[in-house]
């Protein structure tokens, strides 16, 4: 069953309709997650199916089944009798609960959580720059499918599958791209799903973030960043030496300016940009598809150098169920405000949610090949590429 937004009712009520046979033109888009779990989108504007596309990457295929996930947009939604958990962030009514914010953009998004992880249904006021909790939600019901999804990258090399794993900003892409530099295949990064069994896992290729410092080691990308954010980077650059010269000696006293200081940390984290991963690796585009044979767990130390050892598995999956639990933070405080909100209703998969990752993940890389990557963070990328090397073959 699927929702019907009444437009001419400006209370807000929705119906239910078993199909949509009286409406034959309604726009249909479908996404096909390695054929796990199907997401159709219904009267998406361009605007919404971009920014789709930019969650999932170029997963868009016709369905031959019914979707476990339906995201239906609306150009008003009208909310009756909406009351506040969070001002401003989130609320409910007598049809759901409601998100409020989107990458901090003002949204509304009707949903029902007890629903979350089954076959489910979002209604959505159309021109979000992101569908609030959308892998979220795609996460979870791969979890009720007996799949975890891994904050990860993955790669072939020399026809062997290589799964690299860690804490945000633990060189994960590092290792992706010195290995691609070095004739890997593009698996997936950010998100990489495991099936339980540890056969397969599969990659979620939306965009990659690139780093200024990345970009040194890929000429062939760099020349295609446009001017005017070079331009940014080489400014920013620029400030930051000049704030630091500013601050030493003499001139501190006669520039303390530490309004400068406190800005450059926000200016800094400007020095990216986001490129799909098909512009970067071209060919070495891969299927999105491997089998896991090789596992490293990427760690940060103050030490300069950079070094690898042997790893229990399980001692892995003990370190990712944090980080899992970690990247889910925002769909587990809107569901505990969906509790607030109805407190006689719950969703029994979110709340065994943490005990079934452990299991999942468990499973998944029991009895693989694994280590431990101690690196200094920023890495240089050849040799995390000649300390992992040996280890891959």
């Amino acid at each position: 069953m699927v929702y019907k937004h009444n437009l001419s009712d400006l209370s807000g009520e929705y119906m239910l309709r078993n199909d949509d046979e009286d409406m034959p033109n309604r726009e249909k888009v479908d996404y096909d997650v390695h054929g796990l779990v199907g997401i159709r989108l219904l009267d998406p504007a361009p605007s919404d199916r971009a920014a789709v596309a930019n969650q999932l990457g170029p997963l868009e295929k016709p369905l031959l089944r019914e979707p476990d996930i339906t995201v239906r947009f609306v150009p008003s939604l009208s909310l009756r009798n909406l009351r506040y958990v969070t001002l401003s962030e989130n609320g409910f009514t007598d049809d759901g609960f409601v998100v409020l914010r989107s990458k901090k953009q003002p949204a509304k998004v009707l949903m029902k959580f007890e629903q979350l992880g089954h076959t489910c249904e979002m209604i959505c006021e159309s021109g979000l720059r992101a569908i609030p909790l959308l892998l979220a939600i795609l996460n979870l019901t791969l979890l009720r499918k007996n799949y975890i999804s891994l904050h990860a990258s993955a790669f072939t090399y020399r026809g062997k599958g290589i799964l690299v794993t860690g804490w945000a900003k633990g060189g994960k892409t590092e290792a992706l791209l010195s290995f691609f530099l070095n004739g890997a295949t593009y698996v997936g990064d950010e998100w990489i799903v495991l099936s339980d069994d540890g056969e397969k896992m599969y990659g979620i290729p939306e965009k990659m973030r690139l780093w200024d410092w990345h970009l040194e080691y890929l000429p062939q990308i760099q020349c295609q960043v446009k001017y005017d954010q070079r331009l940014l980077f080489a400014t920013i650059h620029w400030l930051d030496r000049l704030q630091m010269k500013l601050s030493k000696g003499r001139l501190r006293q006669v520039f303390p300016m530490p309004w400068w200081r406190e800005a450059m940390p926000a200016l800094k984290r400007q020095l990216n940009v986001t490129i799909t991963p098909q512009v970067i690796f071209g060919s070495k585009f891969g299927s999105l598809v491997a089998k896991p044979e090789k596992v490293f767990l990427m760690m940060n130390h103050e030490a300069p150098h950079t070094y690898v050892e042997p790893t229990d598995p399980c001692e892995i999956a003990r370190r990712m169920v944090a980080s899992i639990q970690y990247e889910q933070q925002p769909l587990v405080e809107q569901y505990l405000a969906y509790r607030f909100a109805y407190p006689h209703t719950c969703n029994s998969l979110i709340e065994e949610m943490h005990e079934l990752q452990y299991t999942t993940l468990s499973r998944a890389l029991k009895g693989k090949t694994a280590y431990t990557v101690w690196h200094p963070y920023p890495v240089a990328i050849p040799e995390l590429y000649r300390a992992m090397q040996p280890f891959c073959e």
